[in-house]
């Protein structure tokens, strides 16, 4: 076996035999890893508290032919505050979730990491409802599939006929072309703050109806993209009234 080191984010783990775990995480250089981390749930491991999800860390690892085998961990920065608070917490999760999903095992995806490190400083210095929505959307930019919504995907028309928001289409639409569902001005100007530049004038904003649908927006057009439900995030869902 050949050792490697690089930076990641855990994304998730489960338990191995007794006393193992499986730690899948989003590295700098090698894309989607899966490792073993031998003894890990034993009380004198080493190792423990630094491979939980959302731990920032610097790993040396053993390349093996399945899995590959945790040699050494530090700390580069602990996940300690987003545990401490349960909505923090669980829109860190929720961002895990979505890069676990489009991360592939084996391929280099640095961008997919460095936008998970910066989302996950974002999350612990705000606490705005928005850094998971304004997370998703700056994810579909990147992978190509929206948000448009600065203009027409339609006919082109400019951004302030927008009256619609199509997720086929992965952006938003004029009354003449509409043929996806209602989206407000004011979630149509945060969503072009968001994938224009300005980030920090959108989480500025307080919680809002407007907030609240941008962020039920970026959840739908996640899932959309991923074919498949986003658990983390059902926690946020508000029941129909």
């Amino acid at each position: 076996m050949s050792l490697y080191r690089d930076k990641a984010i855990v994304l998730r783990t489960y338990d191995l035999r007794e006393a193992d775990r499986i730690i899948v995480m989003m590295s700098e250089q090698h894309g989607k890893v899966r490792a073993v981390a031998n003894g890990v749930r034993k009380m004198s491991s080493r190792f423990g508290a630094r491979l939980e999800p959302l731990s920032h860390i610097d790993v040396l690892l053993n390349k093996g032919k399945d899995l590959d085998t945790v040699n050494q961990v530090e700390l580069v920065t602990s996940a300690r505050g987003l545990y401490s608070d349960l909505d923090r917490l669980t829109r860190g999760l929720a961002m895990l979730e979505a890069v676990d999903q489009l991360g592939m095992e084996g391929e280099p995806t640095p961008h997919l990491y460095k936008m998970l490190v910066g989302a996950l400083q974002w999350l612990s210095e705000n606490d705005s409802a928005l850094v998971l929505a304004a997370f998703y959307f700056k994810l579909l930019v990147v992978e190509g599939v929206g948000a448009h919504i600065e203009s027409c995907v339609g006919c082109g028309a400019p951004g302030e006929q927008i009256v619609a928001f199509d997720l086929f289409r992965g952006g938003g639409q004029c009354q003449n072309c509409r043929s996806g569902a209602t989206i407000s001005n004011d979630a149509i100007k945060i969503i072009q703050n968001i994938v224009g530049g300005q980030l920090n004038l959108a989480l500025s904003l307080p919680e809002s109806a407007a907030t609240r649908e941008v962020s039920d927006l970026a959840t739908k057009c996640m899932e959309h993209h991923l074919e498949r439900r986003l658990k983390s995030v059902a926690v946020f869902e508000r029941p129909e009234s």
